[in-house]
């Protein structure tokens, strides 16, 4: 054998060994380059923002009666409606009077012969009495003779209530509205029945005015503290999903309701109903404003919750000891408070001391220590903080170059990069 041939199939060999492992490396160095992690970036902006607490409830008018009849009968007419406008000592419905007025001349007989035996009792015993006077009748005669016309006085006047009492059911039988209103509800038809033995029977239901509404919200145990008196609230209903009416808290009841194990308690909301399009039993979802706050700095939460990785911690660490115009972070914070590790006092300015983090000109980690205000739940209020501007750009997470092609983002932030992994 040759020295070229020897040579040529150590060659060949080679070639074929180089060609995998170029080919690993490659694969090696794409796929840890796919898995690169890239800040997530939001802007801190200047807005408004409010701190609610939602609610859900009923419509109904602030003042409604209940009509209903003290007497038995039958419904003779029906001057009413459905949505009728009605006025104070209206006549609204009236029943069948025929045995009442019999009731009428029932009493009014009963008055005439209680009269009639009174005249006669009393003067049976002013005559007795001039007999006992001259000795001529005994006292027991006497005292019988007194009885009798007591009796017969009392009797006088049961008989003249029983008169006023048919008189008033006579009266009673002509139902009339006892407020300014329009009728919202009607239970009655003419020709029916209506029993007033046990309970009064609803026959008509009148709202007072429906340019006035309440809502009757139930709110959870965790939050009728927050409410008071007085506090603006907003809501809407399904009929109308892009208005957005007004209303203010008059009432917060104490006496809880429990369902399912959850305790709440009823807060009342009056509401304007000029334009009439507020309907007795809508639904209204509520806010309670709790606070709010025009033209402040905002972010989203997401920011306030980011933490780069120890190791980019640890990096930024020195550079803070220096004075680089950061604060330390939380996991050194509390070590440089007073007496040693351990969470700020309340009262403490550090206890409302945050964090936002940003890539600075030369591409390094910087923290901006700020102070929050109140939050709707997305975005927090930033009372103050060094470098603060609209339009900022700071970091609210991380995500991979595969997560960035399809789209998707992490929940959780982890630790910073950009570069492929250590080969």
């Amino acid at each position: 054998m040759t020295l070229r041939r020897i040579f040529g199939k150590k060659m060949l060999i080679t070639t074929l060994l180089l060609v995998p492992a170029a080919a690993a490396c490659f694969f090696f160095f794409r796929t840890g380059n796919d898995n690169s992690v890239q800040y997530k970036f939001v802007s801190v902006t200047k807005g408004n923002i409010e701190n609610v607490i939602s609610s859900s409830g009923t419509l109904s008018p602030v003042t409604k009666v209940e009509v209903g009849t003290q007497v038995s009968g039958t419904i003779d007419r029906v001057f009413v409606d459905y949505n009728d406008k009605v006025k104070k000592g209206q006549i609204i419905a009236e029943l069948d009077v025929s045995l009442l007025k019999l009731a009428v001349t029932d009493a009014s007989s009963g008055l005439e012969k209680a009269k009639s035996q009174f005249e006669e009792s009393e003067a049976a015993y002013k005559r007795n009495l001039q007999l006992f006077e001259k000795g001529l009748l005994a006292e027991s005669e006497l005292q019988t003779s007194k009885t009798t016309y007591q009796s017969s006085r009392a009797s006088v006047t049961i008989a003249e209530v029983a008169l006023k009492r048919a008189e008033l059911n006579m009266k009673y039988a002509i139902i009339r509205s006892p407020i300014d209103g329009t009728v919202i509800d009607r239970n009655v038809e003419e020709g029916q029945t209506v029993a007033a033995s046990f309970s009064t029977p609803t026959l008509f239901i009148i709202a007072e005015d429906m340019s006035k509404m309440e809502i009757q919200a139930a709110v959870d145990e965790s939050d009728i503290g927050e409410i008071k008196l007085g506090m603006s609230a907003r809501f809407t209903v399904q009929a109308y999903p892009d208005k957005k009416f007004s209303g203010v808290v008059k009432q917060i009841r104490v006496q809880p309701t429990t369902t399912s194990n959850v305790v709440n308690y009823t807060v009342v909301v009056s509401a304007e109903n000029e334009e009439g399009l507020l309907l007795p039993g809508m639904t209204a979802t509520i806010d309670f404003i709790v606070s709010s706050k025009s033209d402040v700095y905002i972010v989203p939460n997401s920011a306030l919750k980011f933490q780069p990785s120890q190791d980019e911690l640890a990096e930024n660490t020195e550079e803070t000891k220096k004075g680089a115009g950061t604060a330390p972070p939380d996991s050194l914070r509390d070590k440089m408070l007073p007496g040693g590790s351990g969470a700020p006092p309340k009262d403490s300015p550090l206890s409302s001391l945050k964090q936002l983090w940003l890539v600075d000109e030369s591409g390094r980690l910087k923290m901006i220590p700020v102070r929050t205000g109140i939050t709707d739940g997305t975005n927090t209020e930033i009372l103050d903080g060094p470098m603060l501007k609209d339009g900022m750009k700071v970091i609210a997470g991380n995500k991979s170059s595969k997560e960035e092609k399809t789209g998707t983002t992490k929940s959780q932030s982890g630790p910073p990069g950009g570069g492929p992994p250590p080969f």
